[in-house]
């Protein structure tokens, strides 16, 4: 009963948060990256390491997302490919200036991270008490997985 009243409270954040942001993307499926002023322009790295292995998810390198609004702040983060496969996820940029940002994103970055790298995807779950963070970064690692795919 307590996982069904958690599950329908974030589906609840979540729905307000599109609603109140009006900005969902029809590409990803995440908000903000319709291209209507919500990513600050900067640019986008590649590190490509060659070919990548035969069944392999990615191209070995280090990939730049974009920078993504996060209400507080922007967040931008770096794929590592290694072995064809996400091995690390490098936050460049976060809402930092408050303690209160630093506090929730001190908690939140490493649960995304690993739930990214298990995943192998930017779909990973929304980290309570960080859900602009948690948004933003999956719309930054999910350009930087486009940018690696194999």
């Amino acid at each position: 009963m307590k996982k069904l009243i958690v599950s329908v409270a974030i589906i609840g954040a979540f729905a307000i948060y599109v609603l109140t942001h009006g900005r969902a993307s029809a590409s990803s499926g995440l908000p903000g990256a319709s291209g209507t002023g919500a990513l600050a322009s900067s640019p986008t790295t590649t590190t490509d390491g060659g070919t990548p292995a035969a069944g392999a998810l990615f191209k070995n390198g280090s990939y730049t997302g974009v920078s993504a609004d996060a209400q507080w702040g922007y967040v931008q983060v770096q794929a590592i490919i290694q072995n064809g496969k996400l091995a690390d996820v490098k936050f460049l940029q976060y809402p930092n200036h408050r303690s209160r940002s630093v506090e929730i994103n001190t908690y939140a970055m490493p649960v995304l991270t690993s739930e990214a790298v298990q995943a192998q995807s930017a779909q990973v779950d929304v980290v309570s008490g960080a859900t602009d963070t948690a948004f933003a970064f999956m719309q930054s690692l999910d350009d930087a997985l486009t940018q690696a795919k194999a």
